[in-house]
């Protein structure tokens, strides 16, 4: 019993070292202190960064990759037509904004500037002008000149490209030296060989030709016909750069024209002057040149009456006139570094002119 106790006494001892020695695992020594625990600003970039790469609302959607062919091209149609709708929408709504701008120059040749109330169509009119125009060219002697006709035309045809007019034109020169030119409902259009003799320059002529072709765009013929002003059946009125012409033809059929009639064109000439402004400074003439003809046509009959044709006088470039064009050319056409005022080739074909009406021969 002895040994025994003994023995169990060092086995005690033995165990008890042990303890001792061995170094602590599951909890820190006590005289050490516990790590501080990391801030919370340390911590949230970590947890942000782990939230950020698992939020799908912040990712870039992915292609769905099981669509059909079909379904794609289905998807595909659709952006198509939207984007489609959207570029008409927004051209319509540039449109619209441009026919309404009669004083803006840069949109002239979108501009619906012969609006009104008018029952002839545009096939109505170009079908109407061939009519008319024969039945001028029975009564009028046309200058047969290959270079007179040809500068006229030109002159002419680069005003039309530089206007609001939607007719094709024809342009032919009479053998008249009376100060005058007129254009018929659908774009056929006379100038008579007084304008080119009393034109200083090409600007001058060019203003006047502007007018008239300002008179065709804005349809001023069909729209007096069409508020019942004519005199007759199948009459439509040849507007002038002073009211009505084609004075000879109906004089001879011994039709009278009511004072009222020609004082309500005075509106249309007014606007022919507005639009003819217009056309001439958008082909690149010096605008002050159509003033500055008016104003020789005022003093040239009162020197020598009769030099107007008849219907011209019957609606004179009158001092209100003038001065509406004055002012036009100040506050809407913006001044440009160089305009056209003259060209050799006008003097050269004015010469001829003046060699024809000389009764001289051409070479």
């Amino acid at each position: 019993m002895e040994r025994l106790r003994n023995l169990a006494v060092i086995l005690l001892a033995v165990f008890g070292l042990a303890l001792v020695s061995a170094p602590a695992q599951d909890a820190p020594a006590a005289d050490k202190p516990a790590p501080a625990a990391a801030p919370a600003s340390d911590q949230a970039p970590a947890a942000q960064d782990q939230e950020k790469s698992s939020s799908p609302a912040d990712e870039t959607p992915q292609v769905v990759t099981n669509i059909t062919p079909e379904q794609q091209k289905a998807l595909d149609k659709a952006a198509k037509a939207k984007a489609k709708k959207e570029a008409e929408e927004e051209a319509a709504a540039s449109k619209k904004k441009s026919k309404n701008s009669k004083n803006d120059t840069d949109q002239i040749g979108n501009r619906n500037v012969g609006d009104g109330v008018n029952l002839y169509s545009f096939q109505k009119e170009i079908a109407l002008r061939k009519q008319l125009a024969q039945e001028v060219e029975r009564e009028a002697k046309i200058v047969d000149d290959p270079v007179i006709s040809e500068y006229v035309n030109r002159i002419g045809q680069n005003l039309v490209r530089n206007s609001d007019a939607k007719v094709p034109f024809t342009i032919k020169v009479i053998d008249s030296d009376e100060i005058n030119a007129f254009a018929l409902p659908g774009g056929f259009f006379f100038v008579n060989t007084g304008i080119l003799l009393n034109a200083d320059n090409e600007a001058e002529m060019a203003g006047v030709m502007a007018h008239e072709i300002a008179h065709v765009a804005l349809r001023h013929g069909t729209r007096q016909a069409t508020r019942g002003e004519l005199l007759q059946f199948g009459t439509i009125p040849l507007w002038v750069m002073g009211g009505w012409t084609g004075y000879a033809i109906r004089q001879a059929a011994s039709i009278a024209i009511p004072l009222g009639f020609l004082q309500f064109t005075q509106g249309f000439e007014k606007e022919a002057d507005y639009y003819g402004l217009q056309y001439m400074y958008h082909a690149g003439y010096d605008p002050t040149a159509f003033v500055d003809f008016f104003e020789k046509v005022q003093s040239l009959e009162k020197k020598k009456p009769g030099t107007m044709s008849k219907v011209f006088s019957s609606h004179p470039p009158t001092a209100d006139r003038i001065k509406a064009a004055q002012e036009e050319i100040q506050k809407i056409l913006v001044a440009k570094p160089e305009y056209v005022l003259n060209t050799s080739e006008f003097n050269d074909v004015k010469a001829r002119v003046e060699m024809l009406h000389g009764r001289r021969k051409v070479s």
